[in-house]
């Protein structure tokens, strides 16, 4: 799902960082042709520093993420949306866009198919493609009224119990406005990017990226009136740990900490944002009734 902006023919991206999903099975040969195709294009081409060494790749121009500001123009992460995840939090509000290029199942973000790089990525990189800017979460955890820890989010942040504890007791505030105390396995606060990934599995609506708003769904709770809400972009949400044992918070299920009763993790949206970079004609709909198999109508209808 996308806000999209088709862009002049004249625009052209002069150094290309390049990150891959490492552990995947078979990937260098498709980081070298991937990079050749780059390098065709008239492009400068570098890798990223831990995809290059976990995969072996000698004698190439490395560079880490934290060093892609001023040195990068864009950047092909070659894998699965967590992939694109953990890019996009690390250069968010960089402007550096990303393109992704799809090795995962899903692929919301990374739409590109391996099959299709020899003939889009050119086209892309000589300035044919359509912009797409997705919002990001900021959550702060505090211990005692004081921050001990924050970060973003891209997807969601999700207060949640571990497999073996018994239910959450949590208690939400909305712009320091109480909402509900509520029982469950867990909370997710999700993003429009993230509408589309846990919270969708727990019940929560699909929502477009143009939509200013975020999703609060809780995960399995004791009270079945405790349903999914789309909530306004601008608001604070408060989440504080009543009750419960093992508690922890995530973002986007890639990094965690662990929860104390008392502690509270306040979640508003980020003024950073990540840029994707898709194909000209990419279609938000087509991508949904893709992954998720929506049925269509036949052609002839």
């Amino acid at each position: 799902m996308t806000n999209q902006t088709s862009v002049p023919t004249t625009t052209k991206f002069r150094r290309v960082a390049i990150v891959g999903k490492f552990q995947s099975e078979g990937i260098t040969p498709i980081l070298l042709e991937t990079a050749e195709i780059v390098k065709n294009s008239g492009c400068e081409v570098f890798y990223e520093t831990e995809t290059a060494i976990n995969t072996q790749l000698k004698d190439v121009n490395l560079i880490d993420v934290l060093n892609f500001s001023g040195n990068i123009d864009v950047v092909i992460v070659i894998g699965g949306d967590g992939t694109m995840l953990g890019v996009g939090r690390k250069i968010a509000g960089t402007n550096i866009p990303l393109i992704g290029i799809n090795m995962g199942r899903l692929g919301y973000m990374t739409d590109i198919p391996l099959k299709s790089i020899a003939t889009v990525l050119p086209e892309i990189l000589s300035g044919l493609y359509e912009t797409d800017i997705r919002q990001l979460l900021h959550a702060y955890i505090l211990h005692n009224g004081k921050v001990i820890e924050d970060g973003l989010a891209l997807n969601d942040v999700v207060v949640n119990r571990s497999s073996t504890a018994g239910m959450v007791e949590l208690q939400v505030k909305v712009n320091n406005s109480f909402m509900y105390n509520q029982r469950s396995d867990g909370l997710i606060v999700a993003t429009p990017t993230g509408s589309t990934a846990y919270s969708l599995s727990a019940g929560g609506p699909i929502l477009h990226p143009r939509v200013f708003g975020l999703v609060l769904a809780p995960v399995a709770p004791h009270a079945l009136s405790n349903r999914p809400i789309v909530l306004p972009g601008d608001v604070e949400i408060s989440i504080i740990v009543a009750g419960g044992r093992d508690v922890s918070v995530n973002f986007d299920m890639q990094s965690l900490r662990v929860l104390q009763p008392g502690d509270e993790v306040l979640v508003r949206q980020s003024s950073k944002t990540v840029t994707l970079l898709h194909p000209q004609g990419y279609s938000d709909y087509q991508t949904l009734r893709e992954k998720l198999h929506w049925n269509e109508y036949p052609s002839s209808f």
